[in-house]
């Protein structure tokens, strides 16, 4: 006769045994529904342009929806947030940035998640450069012509961002660091009022992303003086790279990423990597992406997080040493 103990543990093992097949079978059906992509900032700016470019290719490619859900509000936190407290099971992603995965950590002194726990990263999609723009009224049409006025006239150039801690105002503060110049920042409450009064002549320049950009300096509405990546952009090819404009160490800007919550199963975040890196591959979503003034750019999820770390190390260091805090 077999013991009560000796029974009891063999049903578990069937039990444990009949439901692998099960949780397997639902992983490898991922996605079975439809997915959504949180996308922490409001619609029409870079990062949900091209979210929602992604999600097209995405959707096509699994037959499921992936819907796009903009949960804006304090600098992205609300709607990382929201994937941090979700279920983890590959339907709920967030669409993050440098702000909300490397800048956030140091600027907010206390987040209602753990940036370094919430999160598994999945893959980069693009990369995200910023303009140097310039005022029409303002006189240097170069980064070298800039840079003499600003050393001659500490702290008189003014230059605008979406607000204090912001990418684009780091993306400033490195481009300082790497001249030796001293200019005045005056924060606005979001890109659009600042690239409006840069417009008007109220400030000098203006760091912004070469989607936001670049169709007011095709219309003559703006100058732009220097893009902030290794390579000038496609948008606008003319504008020089900062390096060839004499500038070295000071690449900069954003980039745009997939992550997960923590325990979504490692088999999903593989999937979705792949088919990430796929969809980025396509021409057409390239061409789409490069017309946004992107750079398409897949990653593996320990890349990722390779430069989520080299980005909070980078701009953490910048927020310290200048004190900056959330506005």
């Amino acid at each position: 006769m077999m013991s009560v103990p000796f029974v009891v543990a063999a049903s578990l093992v069937f039990a444990l045994s009949s439901l692998w097949p099960v949780n397997a079978q639902s992983q490898a059906g991922y996605p079975n529904k439809p997915v959504t992509f949180i996308v922490p900032f409001p619609p029409g700016g870079g990062t949900d342009i091209s979210a929602r470019t992604v999600a097209a290719k995405l959707t096509a490619k699994w037959g499921q929806s992936v819907v796009v859900e903009n949960r804006g509000g304090a600098a992205g936190i609300l709607g990382a947030d929201a994937v941090a407290k979700a279920r983890p099971d590959g339907y709920t992603l967030l669409i993050a940035n440098v702000g909300t995965q490397s800048i956030n950590p140091s600027l907010y002194p206390k987040l209602p998640y753990d940036p370094d726990k919430a999160f598994v990263p999945i893959s980069l999609i693009c990369e995200l450069p910023f303009v140097l723009m310039a005022s029409p009224s303002f006189p240097p049409n170069s980064v070298k012509d800039l840079v003499a006025l600003a050393k001659a006239n500490p702290d008189k150039v003014t230059f605008a961002s979406s607000g204090q801690g912001g990418s684009p105002h780091l993306t400033a503060e490195i481009f300082q660091l790497a001249t030796g110049t001293k200019l005045t920042h005056v924060p606005y409450k979001g890109g659009g009022p600042a690239m409006t009064d840069l417009m008007a002549g109220h400030v000098n320049l203006l760091f912004a992303s070469v989607l936001e950009g670049s169709g007011h300096i095709k219309a003559g509405k703006l100058k732009g003086l220097a893009v902030t990546h290794a390579k000038r952009s496609p948008a606008i090819p003319d504008v020089p790279t900062l390096a060839e404009a004499g500038v070295k160490g000071a690449e900069s800007g954003s980039w745009i990423a997939l992550l997960a919550p923590a325990g979504t199963p490692a088999a999903i975040i593989e999937k979705v990597a792949a088919d990430v890196k796929d969809a980025v591959a396509a021409p057409d979503l390239r061409d789409k992406l490069i017309a946004q003034g992107a750079v398409p750019q897949a990653s593996t999820p320990a890349e990722l997080q390779a430069l989520i770390d080299a980005d909070r190390a980078r701009y953490g260091k910048i927020i310290r040493d200048k004190g900056l805090k959330a506005e």
